[in-house]
């Protein structure tokens, strides 16, 4: 049918080929525009589709990821309100501070599970077994660099679970002492009595001595009083007694007593003993009433409370037969004559 063609349409067609061959590739041509050395030759065209690709691919993913947001916003908020009804449900109970603490727990274990089903929802080639493996291997580096957190953690879930001690209980723990004021994850809290406030971390407290202050009922307190070697110890130690027995604030039942702990160098040593209420506010208050009214009580019934007493003697203040004076002793020179003896009366 070409050769019927005229002459002029067929220069045109060959033109045409011609322009094809050298020029842009024919549409059916894969390997794209021919890079041209030392020109910037990029096809406006193909920079439009890649935009238009991303959004239109944007677009189609946008319905999942804004399903992906709601879905994690209502686990944040059903997480929430579950940690206020658990606090709610325990809150008058001994189990308060457990409450809390699986409160916390379950709140964050169902934002946790929010944030699963959120990814997978936006990027279903990314699946919750995939994520839960990746945190495993992630989790030894974040357990080696969050050791004393996680140490602390646990701790404070053994003691909201076993409760050696609750809040407003008196502990001593290490050079710390006071009044809890709340059991933490993380650490202890206490306010001392000089109103300052210490933070304790768990750990320490778990695998360490504490002393419970407030755990009974009652606690003892004892003082040391010295009394003459001259007078009457019985008579003493029933004065004391009595005394301690009208002290108000002292408890009749463990009755208090007074016992003989030491012949001193210069006085008798009777240990008041006496049992109050736990608190650190009457156990001061009281035990200052105890000792003013032993002072009263044994200077109105004539009992000497002496000084320590020193007796310096002299070595030529001593016997004639007091050992062998012949022979060197401290301070003494050795020899066939010593010195003669001087008698204290003389000097």
């Amino acid at each position: 049918m070409i050769d019927n063609l005229s002459t002029p349409f067929a220069a045109l067609l060959a033109q045409a080929g011609s322009e094809t061959t050298a020029g842009d590739p024919s549409p059916g041509d894969a390997s794209g525009p021919v890079d041209k050395t030392g020109e910037i030759d990029v096809s406006v065209t193909t920079v439009w589709e890649t935009i238009d690709n991303m959004i239109d691919g944007f677009l189609d993913r946008l319905p999942f990821l804004l399903i992906g947001v709601v879905v994690f916003v209502v686990f944040f908020f059903v997480g929430k309100f579950a940690r206020k009804g658990i606090n709610r449900a325990t809150a008058d109970k001994p189990s308060a501070n457990v409450g809390r603490v699986v409160g916390r727990l379950a709140q964050w274990a169902l934002v946790f599970i929010g944030l699963l089903l959120a990814v997978t929802i936006m990027a279903p080639t990314v699946t919750a077994g995939k994520l839960i493996a990746s945190l495993g291997i992630g989790g030894v580096a974040i357990g080696f660099a969050f050791k004393d957190i996680l140490q602390n953690f646990m701790a404070g879930l053994l003691i909201l679970i076993n409760e050696p001690f609750s809040v407003g209980d008196q502990i001593v723990s290490g050079d710390h002492e006071g009044t809890v004021e709340s059991i933490e994850t993380r650490a202890t809290n206490i306010r001392t009595y000089d109103g300052k406030k210490v933070v304790i971390p768990n750990s320490q407290i778990y695998t360490n001595p504490v002393v419970v202050n407030t755990a009974f009922q009652c606690i003892r307190s004892q003082y040391d009083v010295g009394v003459g070697y001259g007078d009457d110890l019985r008579k003493a130690a029933q004065v004391m007694q009595q005394t301690l027995e009208s002290v108000d604030g002292v408890v009749s039942d463990p009755a208090p007593d007074v016992i003989a702990t030491e012949l001193g160098g210069s006085s008798v040593v009777l240990r008041a003993r006496w049992w109050t209420a736990p608190e650190r506010a009457n156990v001061v208050k009281v035990g200052n009433e105890v000792i003013a009214s032993i002072k009263e009580a044994l200077d109105d019934a004539g009992i000497d409370m002496p000084y320590p007493t020193n007796v310096m003697l002299f070595h030529d203040q001593t016997e004639q037969s007091d050992g062998d004076r012949t022979r060197q002793r401290e301070g003494w020179p050795a020899g066939n004559k010593p010195p003669q003896p001087r008698p204290v009366g003389s000097v």
